[in-house]
C-alpha cells in the first residue's frame, strides 16, 4: 500500500515522537526520572541534555496528535522539568553535555555545554507555554538560572565554545552555526541578560555551491547547523539589522545541499536527487559531526575523507519546511526502497551503499530524531512555533537582537 505524503510524514513523526517517550528514564523515584538517552540501542546510561530539550517538546506534539493523553504529557514534562531543576548536575545554570540517566550527574569528563543547555531552555520553553501553570514556572525558574555571561568571552564578545572544571572555558562560537539561540534567550534573560551586539560580533562568511546566490555558510557545512535554532523560533519573514534573512539563508544553505549531492552522484551510489542532506550522523567509521557539503571550512586535506557516501535521513528530513517537495520525495525513496533503513523508531540514522557491504546504521540518535520530529510539526501544523513564540522573553530576545519583519527594513 503507497502511503499519502501526510501519512508518511505522520508515520514518520508518531515513531519518532516514542523514541522520546520510550527511551527515557520513566521510575518517578530516580532522581534522572524523565531524562532521555542519547541513542538508541546505544549506551542506556547516557543522557543527552539536548535529547531531553528536543523530548519536552515531543511531548506537546505527542498529546496534539494524541498518541498520549494530555495527563501522561503533563506528567512527564513536569517530572523532568523537576529533575533539570533538581538533580541534573549544571554549573552556573548550564547542563553538562551528557548525564547519567539514573544519577542525573556528569556522564565521564564531558563538557558543559552552552548550546546543549540553550536546546533544553528552548524544550523547558515550549512545554511551558504548552502546559502552563507548574510546567511554566519550571521552565522560567531553569532559564533564569542560566547565567549567560558567565559563558561570555568578554575579550571578543562571543560564547565559549566549551567549559570543563578541568580545563576551565575554551575555544569560541566565533562563526555562525546553530546557536541563534543561545543570543536570543541570552539577551532577554530576566537575571543574567549578555549585550544583545553579541549577535553581530560572529564572523559571516559567504560562499555558494552550484548555480545558488550566495549564501552565509557554516563551517561544517552541515545542515542541522542550519536547522536548529528555526525549530523552535520562527524567522520566517524576519531580517536582522544587516538585512539578513537567515529563514531564506537556510533554504538556500538546503538547495546547496542538495544540488552538491546530485552533482557527486557518479562519485557516490547513495548520492542522487532523492538522497541527500548531508549532516552530522552516524558513519561505517563511527560518529562524524563532519558531514557536511561545500562551502564550509572542511575543505583541507585532512577533511578530504569526508564526505564518503553517508546519508542520513534527518539531513532532509529537518529541512521540510525549507524544501518540502524535495524532502517527502526524498523520505518516500528512503521508505518505499531501503526496507533496511526503518525500524522501530522510524527511520535509522544513515545508510551507505558505496562501502562493501552497504552499510546501513543500527542506532538512532536523539537530535536527530528531533529535529526530524519538530521539523515535520512545524511544516504540518506550525505547532512548535505558534506555542514556543508566544513566550515575552523569546518576543523579547528576537527585537533586543533586532530581528524584525521585513516590511519594517
Amino acid at each position: 500500500m503507497t502511503l499519502t505524503d501526510d501519512q508518511l510524514l505522520d508515520l514518520e513523526s508518531k515513531r519518532s515522537f516514542y523514541f522520546f517517550w520510550e527511551e527515557a528514564n520513566t521510575d518517578k523515584d530516580s532522581p534522572g526520572y524523565g531524562l532521555i538517552v542519547d541513542r538508541a540501542p546505544g549506551d542506556a546510561d547516557m543522557c543527552s541534555v539536548a535529547s531531553v530539550g528536543f523530548g519536552l517538546t515531543a511531548i506537546m506534539i505527542g498529546v496534539e496528535r494524541e498518541w498520549i493523553s494530555r495527563a501522561e504529557g503533563y506528567e512527564r514534562a513536569l517530572g523532568t522539568l523537576n529533575t533539570l531543576l533538581e538533580h541534573a548536575e549544571q554549573e552556573n545554570g548550564f547542563f553538562y553535555h551528557f548525564l547519567n540517566m539514573k544519577t542525573a550527574r556528569r556522564h565521564d569528563n564531558c563538557e558543559v555545554s552552552v548550546i546543549d543547555t540553550a536546546i533544553a531552555v528552548c524544550g523547558a520553553i515550549a512545554a511551558g507555554e504548552y502546559f502552563g501553570c507548574n510546567v511554566r514556572e519550571l521552565a522560567q525558574q531553569i532559564y533564569e538560572r542560566v547565567n549567560w555571561e558567565w559563558y561570555r568571552n568578554p575579550e571578543y564578545n562571543q560564547f565559549y565554545m566549551g567549559y570543563s572544571p578541568e580545563r576551565g572555558h575554551f575555544a569560541r562560537w566565533d562563526l555562525y552555526a546553530e546557536q541563534f539561540m543561545m543570543y536570543f534567550l541570552a539577551a532577554a534573560s530576566p537575571t543574567h541578560p549578555v549585550e544583545p551586539s553579541m549577535f553581530y560580533d560572529f564572523g559571516r562568511q559567504y560562499g555558494t555551491f552550484g548555480d545558488n546566490p550566495p549564501f552565509i555558510y557554516t563551517w561544517l557545512g552541515s545542515l542541522f547547523t542550519f536547522q536548529f535554532s528555526h525549530a523552535w523560533f520562527d524567522l520566517r519573514g524576519k531580517v536582522d539589522r544587516d538585512n539578513v534573512d537567515w529563514w531564506h539563508n537556510s533554504v538556500i544553505a538546503t538547495k546547496a545541499n542538495r544540488d552538491y549531492c546530485i552533482a557527486h552522484a557518479s562519485e557516490f551510489r547513495t548520492f542522487g536527487p532523492n538522497a541527500w542532506g548531508l549532516t552530522a550522523c552516524d558513519g561505517p567509521n563511527g560518529y562524524s559531526g563532519r558531514y557536511g557539503t561545500a562551502p564550509s571550512g572542511l575543505n583541507s586535506a585532512n577533511d578530504m575523507h569526508l564526505p564518503d557516501g553517508t546519508v542520513p535521513p534527518a539531513g532532509a528530513a529537518g529541512s521540510v519546511v525549507f524544501m518540502p517537495e524535495e524532502v517527502i520525495g526524498t523520505l518516500r525513496n528512503y521508505y518505499e526502497n531501503f526496507p533496511q533503513l526503518w525500524g522501530r523508531y522510524g527511520f535509522k540514522d544513515s545508510y551507505n551503499l558505496d562501502v562493501t557491504p552497504p552499510y546501513f546504521a543500527e542506532d538512532v540518535i536523539g537530535i536527530d530524531k528531533g529535529i526530524t520530529l519538530l521539523m515535520i510539526e512545524n511544516y504540518r501544523s506550525g505547532l512548535v512555533w505558534n506555542y514556543f513564540m508566544r513566550n515575552p522573553y523569546v518576543q523579547r530576545g528576537m527585537v533586543l537582537c533586532e530581528i524584525h519583519d521585513k516590511q519594517q527594513s
